[in-house]
Formats: C-alpha cells, sequence, structure tokens
C-alpha cells in the first residue's frame, strides 16, 4: 500500500472542482476502507451573505457536498486508481440520506470520516459523518457516487 502523503495531494489535484467550490483542505487518510479530511468554513465566503444574512449558518446542502468531495469522491479517486495514473475520471454524486444535528458556522472547521460499504462497476456507497472541532457529529449518513468515464 502506498504512503498517503505521497498521493494525497494528487487526489486532491484531481478532484473535479475548483475554488470557491472545492472544499477539501486536507486529506488526512484515503485507503481501501475509507477516507478522512477537513475544511475550515471560512467567514467570508460567499453563500454566508444570503443565507440567514443576520445570522449566517452554512447551508446544509454545502455540508453534504463537503461529506461527499472528503469521503466520496477522494475515495472513488484512490479505489479507481486515477492517482495513480493522473486520468481525469469524472465521478458523479448520485444519491444521499444525511441527518443534521449541529450547524455549522462561519469559521468552524470540520473533519470528515468515510467508511466504504461497497465499490463495484465504478458505483461507489459510504457511511459518512461529519464533526465539529469539537467532536461532536454535525450530520451522517449514506452517500453513493460513480465514476464516469469519458466514451
Amino acid at each position: 500500500m502506498p504512503n498517503l502523503m505521497e498521493f494525497a495531494e494528487e487526489i486532491r489535484h484531481l478532484l473535479p472542482y475548483k475554488e470557491p467550490f472545492l472544499f477539501v483542505d486536507d486529506l488526512e487518510e484515503v485507503s481501501e476502507n475509507g477516507a478522512k479530511g477537513s475544511f475550515t468554513f471560512q467567514e467570508d465566503m460567499p453563500f454566508y451573505a444570503g443565507h440567514f444574512p443576520d445570522n449566517p449558518i452554512t447551508p446544509g446542502v454545502i455540508l453534504i457536498e463537503c461529506m461527499a468531495q472528503i469521503g466520496l469522491v477522494s475515495l472513488g479517486i484512490f479505489l479507481s486508481g486515477a492517482y495513480q495514473t493522473k486520468e481525469h475520471i469524472p465521478f458523479a454524486f448520485t444519491s444521499s440520506e444525511v441527518e443534521f444535528y449541529k450547524q455549522v458556522l462561519p469559521g468552524e472547521k470540520v473533519t470528515v470520516q468515510s467508511e466504504k460499504i461497497y465499490f463495484r462497476l465504478g458505483k461507489l456507497k459510504c457511511k459518512v459523518s461529519m464533526n465539529n472541532e469539537q467532536g461532536e457529529t454535525v450530520c451522517k449518513g449514506i452517500l453513493s457516487g460513480m465514476s464516469i468515464r469519458k466514451r
């Protein structure tokens, strides 16, 4: 098994997202069984201006996107071997079932952890959870996606 430090940055580079829609600061772990990484929601992110302007909180759809980028797509890139071939394999997020427990405020750092349920025929299904810096569960659920090879 290769050392994470050898390919974590390559996986980040292969993610099909760029600023301001990249929600991965750090990948701490990626293995056959899951992924772990973190992201800090900066106070000047554009969606805060309109999502409860007098009391901004991070939209749930953005939290799910962060969970998907770290826990699903990064893992899919690893499992597909794309980080070794440097091949850009688009990965489509296909479904989610997520429950929310806590708010994420501007300036907060979150950690996302995923556990692979299965990866076969290009389809990936994971249990994914997001915790705040106090270790409290922000949200958790099941996310699915699939690789889409260009024809």
